[in-house]
């Protein structure tokens, strides 16, 4: 039996292998993103001397998660926490897509919106690093920094690294097609 270059077997195996690269190519995308995430979460870690590192993911209309952390220790694990329903909204978001930074030395003492002191006092935060990172088509998350095991005061250095590495991510070719 002789197949022909078009005949139909052939179409198929061409469709499936070219299926089974496009995996692979989103995979090995995704690897490379996951490194830079972890990669640069860690190194602010480190340098910031605090506890934990995260990002938070939008996935949905101001709805996400954490989808990475850098801890000193893993009682301060927040992996898949989610942000606390209806505080963070259209206001919130309109202030993180003009580029706002928060910073918050000591929750305790910081004039915040209730919800927003008991989201973070649930998740151990006593000091917060906010940046946002943003790509071209808007807010794609949001990279903080949480003291936890006390007060933190925040340097503009402090805050310039935290904002390089959100320039980071926001400009990496596999965040920006994700």
């Amino acid at each position: 039996m002789q197949f022909h270059p078009h005949s139909k077997f052939n179409q198929n195996r061409d469709r499936r292998e070219q299926g089974l690269q496009n995996l692979l190519d989103r995979l090995v995308k995704a690897m490379q993103r996951d490194e830079l995430v972890r990669q640069i979460t860690n190194q602010l870690r480190e340098s910031l001397h605090v506890n934990r590192v995260v990002l938070y993911y939008f996935y949905g209309r101001w709805q996400g998660q954490v989808t990475f952390e850098s801890l000193s220790s893993k009682e301060f694990s927040i992996l898949g926490s989610t942000g606390p329903d209806g505080c963070f909204n259209d206001q919130y978001a309109a202030l993180y897509l003009a580029g706002r930074v928060k910073a918050i030395a000591d929750i305790e003492l910081e004039p915040i919106e209730p919800c927003h002191r008991d989201f973070l006092s649930n998740m151990q935060v006593r000091a917060n690093l906010v940046v946002p990172i943003l790509i071209p088509r808007g807010l794609w998350g949001l990279l903080a920094a949480h003291h936890c095991q006390g007060s933190h005061d925040w340097s503009p250095s402090d805050i310039e690294m935290m904002q390089t590495g959100a320039q980071t991510l926001a400009t990496a070719p596999y965040i920006l097609e994700s």
